[in-house]
């Protein structure tokens, strides 16, 4: 399962109606109808802002809306290739401004679901996801004479967001994945005699 670490947009028109798909980072089911209503404002003159979202460690919360076209042309595709990607906490708005020619249920399928699916290949060229991995917070201080040897071997780990502190010691914190977390803590404390614990 992936999660999507940056926002991505995809633009195109079809028969002269603009459809511009966005995929957004969300980890809640109340900041994604956050965003949806934020993103319904923020195209106001759009005839529709249709959205699917995945949400939770196992993609279990899931939602959609029409957003006024009929029913089951728009939220109901763009879900389908959402969860196709097997991807979670992401949400996928398709908004369109309408150029005056119907491109009836089946154009609406194949125009929303193209959406999509163009947008979900352009994070996918872009590197924007990530696989889902469980992480957990860490922090730990060194003196000066062990900092050099410590940054060479934290190297063999999957870290996120590392700060360093350079004070009286050095304090590092961020994210380790947590299946690492023993491993890092046996090693800080094998390079530094049980100085150092994680």
């Amino acid at each position: 399962m992936d999660v999507l670490n940056k926002q991505v947009q995809f633009e195109e028109s079809i028969k002269g109606s603009r459809f511009l798909s966005e995929l957004f980072p969300c980890d809640s089911q109340s900041a994604a109808r956050e965003l949806i209503k934020t993103q319904k404002a923020k195209y106001a003159d759009a005839t529709h802002v249709v959205h699917a979202f995945v949400i939770g460690p196992g993609a279990e919360v899931m939602g959609m809306s029409d957003d006024g076209e009929p029913s089951g042309t728009a939220g109901r595709p763009v879900l389908d290739v959402l969860k196709g990607r097997k991807c979670t906490n992401t949400v996928l708005t398709v908004t369109r401004w309408f150029g005056g020619t119907l491109l009836g249920t089946g154009g609406l399928v194949k125009a929303y679901s193209g959406g999509a699916k163009a947008v979900l290949e352009k994070a996918d060229k872009e590197h924007a996801f990530e696989e889902l991995v469980a992480k957990a917070p860490f922090s730990f201080s060194c003196d000066y004479n062990l900092y050099k040897l410590i940054k060479n071997n934290m190297q063999d780990f999957h870290l996120y967001e590392v700060t360093e502190d350079f004070a009286t010691d050095i304090s590092i914190k961020g994210f380790i994945r947590e299946d690492e977390k023993e491993s890092l803590s046996g090693k800080l404390l094998n390079l530094s005699n049980g100085k150092i614990k994680l």
